[in-house]
């Protein structure tokens, strides 16, 4: 076989270069023989001695240049295969299904697995499965893990077409055979570098003491300076504890310097700073509560501060005794479970009843906009922006595009009446068409663009005001020229109220105007037993004054015999469930509205002894709607934010797709359970 093989190349060349050499003396020699004769017989002696020297020579080395040629090819090929063998890098060889056909001793080393291993290798690395090999696609890069360390993995198709064409036994011809060759990069060591500097990053603090003024009024004056020292103390040992820096920077607030990492400990411990300082008593009738906001993973320090105002803002705006952690991409909150403190002083809806003074007359045109399906709370607060803008001798208009049955009644008072114009009710489409560069957009009792009756208007208009009582969530309404969130507030029609005794001495308001804010107020404090303080009453009151007829709004609100039935069925089927939540289903046939039956009969479970929440599931156009109630011991609010919704901490709700009822009611009650295990209620 080796006298078979033929040279080519320079070395064919090199091993001929003698039989060139001996035609040339040839061709000399035949010069030679014509000068000289004798001389030229001499040389041809010489040149036949010449070429069976090198002819000899050729045959007898060949066979010998051959075999080492063969020798050192395959010494060659072994001294790669050993070095491949032998690389640090992890290597291996996969099939086109991804089942191991060989390794080396750094990959079997990773993987704790000896030589022949031949199983898939999806078996060491779960995430490497069978439609993730590569396969379109000529490389893939993936970062799996294995036991405690951590890899990228490339993979790289290699192609065997070509060992097909110099095969004997392979047919060529549409022949797509391939192997996976798969190097593994460690970056454990790099992941560990990694976390420790991102721990080790700022993380900026806020700590508001949200009733500061109240509970040092609930003490004697002598023991004021005592208990503002050992609030102090307990926040400063909190932070002290985990290695952090606290400066008072005002009477009633802190700012927080400390590690990235410190905040996983104070997550795991759920922020029971909030508690602890609810234990700090020296006679005050009224226990001093925190809200914290922390801001990290900003791009700089000043992002990370702007993130910790935004979540202290959040705390507050939820209604306090909570923390908020905000980054780029996510907002947690944590704690909650206190009712709010009703702030006595009437001061901020001065201020703020000035502020929307100014901006209604700077403008042309009020537009007011609710909440997508309107309440009475919703449509009373607009009838109370649109008697301020009356009042200031500008034009509005209210955005209504759909509305509950229960509204119908009180919007039907403004159809036809002489004394509105025609256009005081309007849709959307209406709204859209109309606003123009000097209008002002007045949102009320909702702070969520989502679930605004037309949210292209929020695009639309340069300036923006936004009234609400709802606990501000992730999703709020930004670049409002005013804003005024109170969570305290009963409803937003209590707001309204209090600002229209600031406008102007010369306000008049009409009865059912006067009729639809009571309305809104006594519908959301469930007839004044919820949420109401002394300025509920005093915002009644006013209205009261001005022609508010209480026997008219309760003929108002009377319900026909279905929708009472419906409530009652739901109130009969209510689950006990770990005796204190009750869960039951309102029947949506025959019903107009059946979320405001479900809302009410979830009102009237909280009439058992022992309930602590209700929670009623209507169907409703193809979506399970929630409504949740408490009184005092839960915050349902929080419970169902982690079903998407939100709402007040008595008063909640949330909207779930694609579900049916028996899937929502074991929502519900993993919610429940999973939220007890954690403390979170």
């Amino acid at each position: 076989m080796k006298n078979s093989i033929k040279l080519k190349g320079r070395l064919k060349k090199y091993l001929q270069t003698s039989i060139y050499l001996g035609i040339l003396l040839i061709l000399v020699n035949l010069g030679i023989y014509v000068i000289d004769y004798r001389a030229g017989l001499i040389l041809t002696c010489f040149i036949i001695f010449y070429y069976a020297v090198v002819l000899s020579l050729l045959l007898y080395n060949k066979p010998i240049i051959m075999n080492e040629l063969i020798s050192f090819a395959t010494q060659y090929g072994q001294i790669q295969r050993r070095l491949l063998r032998d690389l640090d890098l992890p290597h291996a060889l996969l099939d086109e299904e991804g089942k191991i056909i060989w390794t080396n001793i750094a990959f079997e080393r990773a993987v704790h697995k000896d030589k022949g291993y031949r199983r898939s290798i999806t078996s060491l690395f779960p995430m490497v499965t069978k439609e993730k090999l590569p396969g379109t696609v000529d490389e893939v890069e993936l970062s799996v893990s294995f036991e405690n360390n951590d890899y990228v993995a490339k993979m790289k198709k290699i192609s065997l077409k070509e060992m097909a064409h110099n095969s004997d036994i392979i047919e060529e011809e549409d022949y797509e055979g391939y192997l996976i060759a798969l190097y593994l990069f460690d970056e454990t060591a790099l992941k560990i570098a990694l976390q420790e500097v991102d721990d080790q990053s700022l993380a900026i603090g806020l700590v508001y003491l949200d009733n500061y003024e109240e509970a040092l009024e609930s003490v004697e004056e002598v023991r004021r300076s005592l208990l503002i020292a050992l609030i102090d103390r307990k926040v400063n040992k909190y932070i002290a504890g985990i290695d952090g820096i606290c400066k008072k920077m005002e009477k009633d607030k802190f700012l927080v310097i400390m590690r990235k990492k410190a905040i996983s400990y104070l997550e795991e411990d759920r922020f029971d700073l909030l508690e602890d300082v609810k234990t700090v008593n020296i006679g005050n009738e009224m226990a001093v509560t925190i809200s914290i906001g922390v801001g990290l993973d900003g791009l700089t320090y000043a992002q990370n501060y702007e993130f910790a105002r935004n979540a202290i803002d959040l705390a507050l705006g939820r209604g306090g005794d909570q923390a908020v952690i905000k980054t780029p991409h996510n907002t947690v909150y944590y704690g909650g479970k206190s009712q709010q403190v009703e702030k006595n002083t009437r001061v901020k809806a001065r201020v703020k009843a000035h502020a929307l003074k100014e901006i209604i007359s700077s403008k042309d045109k009020v537009i007011v906009m609710g909440h997508r399906n309107a309440d009475i709370d919703s449509f009373g607060a607009a009838v109370g922006i649109a008697r301020i803008a009356d009042t200031l001798e500008r034009k509005a208009h209210i955005v209504l595009s759909d509305s509950a049955s229960s509204l119908q009644p009180f919007i039907d008072m403004f159809h036809g009446n002489p004394e509105y114009d025609d256009d005081l009710i309007i849709n959307g489409q209406q709204a859209v068409e109309m606003v123009g560069n000097n209008a002002v957009l007045v949102v009320v009792d909702v702070n969520k663009p989502s679930i605004t009756d037309c949210p292209e208007l929020l695009r639309l208009c340069k300036s923006i005001v936004v009234f609400d009582h709802h606990r501000q969530g992730t999703e709020v309404i930004e670049n409002a020229t005013l804003s005024y969130v109170e969570a305290y507030a009963s409803s937003t029609c209590e707001m309204v109220s209090e600002m229209l005794q600031y406008i102007g001495d010369n306000i008049k308001i009409k009865s059912i105007e006067a009729d639809c804010m009571y309305s809104g107020i006594m519908i959301d404090t469930n007839n004044f037993m919820t949420k109401t303080g002394v300025r509920t009453f005093e915002a009644a009151a006013f209205l009261r004054r001005n022609g508010a007829d209480v026997m008219r709004v309760r003929k108002l609100f009377r319900e026909n015999a279905t929708e009472y039935k419906a409530k009652a069925d739901a109130v009969s089927q209510a689950e006990i469930y770990k005796n204190a939540y009750a869960i039951s289903i309102c029947t949506s046939d025959e019903l107009p509205n059946p979320t405001v039956i479900g809302a009410q009969a979830a009102n009237e479970l909280l009439n058992i002894k022992g309930i602590k929440a209700s929670f009623v599931l209507t169907e409703y156009q193809n979506q399970i709607y929630v409504s949740a109630r408490s009184i005092d011991e839960v915050n349902v609010q929080i419970i169902m934010e982690r079903l998407g919704g939100g709402g007040h901490i008595n008063t909640a709700g949330c909207q779930m797709e694609n579900t049916s009822m028996a899937e929502g009611i074991g929502i519900i009650k993993h919610t429940l359970d999973t939220m007890i295990g954690e403390g979170a209620i």
